[in-house]
């Protein structure tokens, strides 16, 4: 994989931008990976179909365009081939589920809370 790296010079309201849709592709790829954990027998396509059906539902998950929503089920893809992977290894090391990413930047004001967010007393 190739990494660029850059520094930006922007105004606040720019990087809230950024930020906005970082958090946003992040909610696209945990809901496709709990939607892959909640349901037996999904395949690349339904999680695809998942994509749209986020996209009518959350209608700031619509501000993201379509191909980086699906880049970003794809992301989930990758790392539910990566679980199985490690799960046909001859290796005794550790073999989780894929973990649901969570943001350094809190959108919500949320806490986890026993597998919950939950939202804190400030919001």
């Amino acid at each position: 994989m190739i990494v660029l790296e850059f520094k930006l010079k922007g105004k606040a309201k720019q990087y809230r931008i950024i930020d906005e849709m970082i958090r946003t592709a992040q909610f696209v790829r945990n809901k496709t990976l709990r939607y892959w954990i909640d349901n037996q027998g999904v395949k690349l396509v339904d999680l695809y179909k998942q994509c749209a059906i986020m996209a009518k539902e959350f209608e700031w998950a619509l501000k993201l365009n379509s191909m980086a929503r699906q880049a970003m089920a794809q992301r989930a893809i990758f790392a539910i081939q990566r679980f199985f992977a490690n799960c046909f290894r001859q290796e005794t090391r550790e073999k989780g589920i894929p973990a649901v990413a969570r943001s350094t930047l809190d959108p919500l004001n949320t806490k986890l809370q026993a597998g919950r967010f939950l939202p804190t007393k400030d919001a």
